[in-house]
């Protein structure tokens, strides 16, 4: 099977990004997996269907993958981030306050692992709602 990843060089340290397509709503979002260990298990686990659950302006779903925080972990994220939650075993994509963000720093529910960050504007996914199909896969 051919894996879809761009190289890129880092002083002496050469890097694989992981580029994958996030697909809800009648849209498609390009993002970029980083190379922790939890990102790993995402990618070798595409592609994955689910269904869509909302909690204010994050999207998360259950997927196939089963992991502890590591050192990606935060309890405050950046728009666009792209997040897995350990204790929901989900896949979350911030694009703006949840229910118990105060001010300007987006808050998880608890703390979770970031695997990555989308390519534009990730206010996108207000379009998407609950129920609806998401899928997440490599980019061809």
């Amino acid at each position: 099977m051919r894996e879809n990843v761009s190289n890129y060089q880092l002083g002496e340290v050469k890097c694989m990004a992981k580029i994958i397509k996030i697909k809800t709503s009648g849209i498609v979002v390009e993002a970029k997996l980083n190379d922790s260990r939890t990102s790993k298990l995402i990618w070798e686990a595409l592609p994955i269907i689910a269904k869509v659950e909302t909690w204010g302006d994050e999207i998360y779903f259950t997927i196939p993958v089963i992991s502890d925080l590591d050192e990606t972990a935060k309890e405050f994220v950046e728009e666009g981030d792209l997040g897995y939650w350990p204790i929901g075993k989900a896949f979350c994509i911030f694009f703006g306050p949840t229910p118990i963000t105060k001010g300007n720093k987006i808050k998880p529910a608890s703390s979770v692992n970031i695997i990555g960050k989308v390519k534009r504007d990730p206010k996108v996914f207000k379009k998407a709602k609950d129920g609806d199909e998401i899928r997440i896969e490599r980019e061809d």
